[in-house]
């Protein structure tokens, strides 16, 4: 299929509309009204405890955002009662987090991936997806993740998450072939997506631009942060996945620490 309109027609709120000054954290409930209060579209990111629930979390770990600790993935779905430190909530599974945008603005979901080659996770996001009757896309940076969206539903629109160079950090655990072909898109025979959301201070660069004029393919710039970083995306994409600010108004938000 091809991208749907609503995808790029609206700012994109990283994580929601997060405002850790005025008790908005990053993929909470309260973050996912304020952007819908706002009118942008919602960002969030889904990982997978022990007993295989898809809960609404960036971090593979809970240290950051919880006064638990450990990995996500080492917990079972009462995780969903951990307390976020400065939220009166708790972790959103991915279910309670649909029951609350309910189609009242587009979302991204981002599946998080290990590079493992484990599926679960995605059957179980396209699982609690499965009636949901909101606009809605997946995305990811793991190409194994996106094939098996296709595979799987190929009805729902499935993009892929890249940047230009995987250097440093969690990508020095990928083999060199792996992050060459990814750099370069070279896994478009198994994934074939919709769209891209590519680094925004990488552009303009070859592989998006091709997709874009060539293919028509929709390009997000992530993440936006700063005016320059906005200006590039205006120039070089359709839409941005953007926090800290504003768009409707270019004010600052104060924000936790940023994690890419």
């Amino acid at each position: 299929m091809s991208a749907p309109d609503w995808l790029v027609a609206r700012p994109i709120a990283h994580r929601g509309l997060h405002d850790p000054a005025a008790g908005l954290i990053e993929n909470t409930l309260a973050a996912a009204d304020a952007a819908i209060a706002a009118g942008f579209a919602i960002e969030c990111d889904v990982q997978d405890t022990a007993d295989g629930e898809a809960v609404v979390f960036h971090d593979f770990t809970l240290d950051r955002l919880t006064a638990a600790t450990g990995l996500v993935r080492e917990r079972k779905a009462d995780l969903a009662g951990t307390a976020i430190r400065g939220a009166a909530e708790s972790i959103p599974t991915l279910a309670a987090f649909l029951d609350r945008v309910s189609g009242a603005t587009p979302l991204v979901v981002e599946i998080k991936s290990r590079f493992d080659n484990d599926p679960r996770l995605t059957h179980r996001t396209l699982d609690v997806l499965s009636g949901y009757k909101g606009p809605v896309a997946l995305k990811s940076f793991d190409p194994f993740v996106v094939a098996a969206i296709r595979t799987t539903a190929p009805q729902i629109p499935r993009g892929i998450v890249a940047e230009s160079a995987y250097e440093g950090g969690e990508w020095e655990k990928l083999s060199r072939d792996q992050r060459r072909d990814m750099a370069n898109l070279l896994h478009f025979g198994a994934t074939d997506p919709d769209f891209l959301s590519w680094r925004v201070k990488d552009l303009p660069c070859a592989a998006p631009f091709l997709c874009r004029h060539l293919r028509r393919m929709p390009v997000m710039a992530w993440t936006v942060r700063t005016e320059a970083d906005r200006r590039r995306a205006a120039l070089h994409a359709d839409q941005m996945v953007f926090e800290g600010f504003r768009p409707d108004r270019g004010a600052s938000l104060a924000r936790d620490a940023v994690v890419p």
